[in-house]
């Protein structure tokens, strides 16, 4: 028991220590570009400027931050809502599936860029056509994971069910819906990085305030340290977001969480 608990420490160690390892060597490679000129340093700031940066303007990001998280949590719960609703009524009928599945997947084809100027145009510079891009870019993803998820259920429970009378809603809540958890999650994680990135991009087009809004800024001030700084912040925010999907995943699918070891 004890070398099989080594054994799991061990590989959670290297599974933190590989990408980690990388990412120092990533800012070791771009601290000496900077520092040997290689490319201008107000072009590609070192990593010890844009730490600076970061920790000079850490509050500023987060009161911007409080609005792109607001227009990309609206958007995310109504992308989600949109997503489950179309995918049930895909999976339960399949006309509707063969008429709309196609379009939805041409619709991803549009780039996000090309359609944020026009929800500015209709909905105008307030907080709709940020929340109505996240939505546009995160039920997709989600769609896609649930119809999966429903149509690789087990044929064979479906029809256990059924002999013992189970109707659609039986089978769904019983078999479809079990199964298709997983790739639900999947699919959230997913949208859930889709829409702070849907949000910052509606913001660059339009709006008052927001990360999106303040990276416009210091851009056009050429402060490409607090610019590099606002995007580790994205990303920040994003991971975080995800590992709360990753948590969620685990109080919503109990039956899959690893089994201690005796």
């Amino acid at each position: 028991m004890k070398k099989r608990q080594a054994s799991i420490t061990g590989d959670r160690i290297r599974a933190v220590a590989a990408p980690v390892s990388a990412l120092i060597v990533i800012c070791l490679i771009w601290h000496f570009v900077s520092e040997g000129e290689l490319i201008p340093s107000y072009m590609l700031p070192s990593p010890i400027d844009v730490a600076k940066a970061f920790a000079d303007n850490i509050g500023v990001m987060f009161s911007q931050a409080a609005v792109t998280l607001t227009e990309a949590g609206l958007g995310l719960l109504i992308g989600v809502a949109v997503a489950v609703l179309s995918a049930i009524l895909m999976d339960s009928f399949g006309a509707l599936y063969r008429a709309v599945y196609p379009l939805l997947v041409i619709s991803q084809t549009i780039p996000t860029v090309a359609i944020a100027p026009l929800l500015v145009l209709w909905m105008g510079f307030g907080m709709a056509p940020k929340v109505a891009l996240v939505v546009l870019t995160t039920f997709f993803p989600i769609t896609v994971a649930l119809l999966e998820g429903f149509r690789s259920v087990d044929p064979d429970a479906v029809a256990l069910l059924r002999s013992m009378g189970g109707g659609r809603i039986v089978i769904f809540t019983k078999a479809k819906l079990p199964n298709a958890l997983g790739s639900f999650f999947s699919g959230l994680r997913i949208a859930a990085s889709y829409s702070v990135v849907g949000a910052v991009v509606a913001e660059w087009l339009g709006g008052f305030e927001g990360l999106g809004v303040y990276m416009t800024r210091v851009r056009k001030a050429y402060a490409f340290d607090r610019m590099f700084a606002v995007i580790v912040f994205i990303s920040v925010i994003s991971l975080l977001l995800m590992a709360l999907i990753a948590l969620l995943e685990k109080a919503g699918m109990p039956w899959k969480r690893a089994r201690k070891p005796l």
